[in-house]
């Protein structure tokens, strides 16, 4: 594997400083530092090309914008969030919308971040699996938005419910149970809803669930017509 340059921004030295010796002797480089997401814009702004910026990220409104701008400007470069130790999904989720390719915590082995980074620079998005454990089987403690997103008004009432059970951690069988639908149709709905919202697994659906302000108790969206029930046509394991 050929060097990758990386632009550290991150506000600790002692942090940078130590992570820079943690990656010595890997294809990993530490090139450029900044103490702030301002910062690191401005000195790419300078001229210098690194392959993957690793941004220290604290949910703040400027930082999401910041992660915005640093996307739109440098569409080629990999953004590597990192973050403190949380359960907060919704932090994830909002990382994820700014554009970032991958969302580490601080408490990560340098044996783990070497392979994220070998990931991400293959086009993969990376993200904790105890946080992803944690979504899926509803013990997160996520701050979400106080209202509804109106994307929510794309999805049937039905769909918002398959919404809400994700949320809930609770598996397709149980989905069937709470809804009085067969497994089948629950499976029906299901790929309907990742097609909608441009998402590939259950785990990605429910994360933006979250960030589009939906919980196990937001209303129902109101509607001119019944939600729609009834048999559907199985399709395959996976979802």
């Amino acid at each position: 594997m050929q060097n990758v340059e990386i632009l550290l921004i991150d506000a600790n030295k002692l942090f940078r400083e130590g992570l820079k010796r943690l990656l010595d002797n890997s294809p990993f480089i530490i090139s450029a530092e900044a103490d702030t997401l301002q910062d690191g814009i401005d000195k790419l702004g300078t001229g210098i090309q690194p392959k993957v910026a690793l941004v220290e990220f604290d949910a703040g409104n400027d930082d999401v914008q910041q992660l915005h701008t640093l996307r739109e400007k440098y569409p080629d470069m990999k953004l590597v969030v990192l973050a403190a130790t949380t359960r907060n999904i919704h932090h994830l989720a909002r990382c994820f919308e700014a554009g970032a390719d991958a969302y580490l915590l601080k408490n990560i082995s340098p044996e783990a971040l070497k392979q994220s980074l070998k990931l991400v620079l293959l086009g993969e998005k990376v993200f904790p699996t105890r946080l992803a454990a944690l979504l899926v089987s509803g013990q997160v403690e996520a701050h979400r938005p106080a209202a509804a997103s109106a994307d929510l008004e794309g999805l049937s009432e039905r769909e918002v419910q398959i919404l809400r059970c994700l949320l809930n951690g609770h598996p397709n069988k149980v989905i069937a149970k709470k809804l009085n639908i067969t497994e089948a149709t629950v499976k029906v709905h299901l790929k309907g809803v990742l097609k909608k919202i441009n998402a590939a697994n259950r785990t990605q659906a429910a994360i933006w669930a979250l960030n589009n302000g939906l919980s196990s108790d937001t209303p129902l969206p109101v509607r001119g017509r019944r939600a729609a029930s009834g048999n559907g046509v199985e399709l395959g394991q996976g979802v």
